[in-house]
């Protein structure tokens, strides 16, 4: 009699192994549905970039958000440079970019930070309008073209929204990823962890695409901005020059980290050039 309870009781935790299983699935199925519905949904037309876009928040809060993270990453690199000089030409530069751009048709408050790292050569944008360059890249920097070269780079970021953008991004590869962990994951079969290391894998590879794409189509506004405020946009070139010396072989300065530096972006800074002056680049523009 024992043997026969037991003979009915494995199948019937088989049964029950096989429903939790499915059911996994089906709710793995519902999350993916989901996360792709929220990101494709929230579709907004940039008018600077001309291209449909996918954000999940809106320009308000994409402000709120720079205003509020601005202060801390200040921080990270040691806080506001204390030469009042440089910072007013940080600003000058900064804010005749914007001011003689389509950047001046958005509404994000751009303010222009010189920090105090001397050592780590960098610049960044937070998104809303907040840009950054540490006075280690600052102090490499040979002329007022080249900054505004750094500067016009960070300002593409902003009316790009490519924060905004990563975010939705994110929420997309963390839906996704989250789906395929529930629905392939057995605490039971130690080679389905393995699956949900792959998911986190292609996640981030999806993001670091991103993130190449990104830089590219920032060096092109770059270009486009620093023609329209009178810059020779050539100087874009000669900060990429810059930032390959500063590496000196070794290790690639964190400009390079935190923007993806792929070996064909010179030859897409000069194809930007050329297309923008077809006929040459005219002269008389600010170095």
């Amino acid at each position: 009699m024992y043997g026969n309870f037991g003979q009915r009781a494995f199948p019937a935790a088989g049964r029950a192994s096989g429903g939790f299983a499915k059911g996994r699935l089906l709710i793995g199925l519902i999350m993916a549905g989901f996360a792709l519905f929220s990101y494709f949904r929230s579709s907004v037309y940039n008018p600077i970039t001309g291209e449909k876009q996918h954000v999940s928040i809106s320009e308000d809060q994409e402000i709120a958000l720079g205003l509020q993270a601005a202060p801390e990453m200040a921080q990270q690199y040691g806080g506001l440079h204390p030469d009042q000089q440089a910072q007013a030409m940080v600003d000058r530069v900064g804010e005749s970019l914007v001011r003689n751009s389509a950047a001046a048709q958005t509404a994000y408050p751009f303010e222009f930070h010189l920090l105090a790292d001397e050592q780590t050569v960098n610049a960044f944008a937070l998104p809303g309008g907040p840009c950054f360059i540490t006075a280690a890249l600052y102090s490499r920097l040979q002329t007022e073209g080249q900054l505004a070269g750094v500067l016009g780079h960070e300002i593409g970021h902003v009316v790009a929204r490519h924060g905004a953008q990563r975010i939705a991004q994110q929420e997309l590869t963390q839906g996704l990823s989250g789906a395929v962990v529930l629905a392939t994951y057995d605490p039971n079969n130690p080679s389905s962890q393995s699956t949900a290391m792959i998911a986190m894998m292609i996640g981030n590879l999806i993001n670091m695409k991103y993130g190449r794409e990104d830089e590219l189509q920032s060096d092109n506004l770059g270009v486009r901005f620093m023609a329209e405020a009178g810059y020779d946009p050539n100087a874009l070139i000669g900060v990429m020059k810059i930032l390959e010396e500063a590496s000196g072989g070794g290790g690639q300065p964190e400009f390079f980290s935190t923007h993806p530096n792929p070996e064909n972006r010179i030859a897409r800074i000069q194809e930007a050039i050329q297309e923008a002056f077809p006929n040459g680049v005219p002269e008389g523009l600010k170095q």
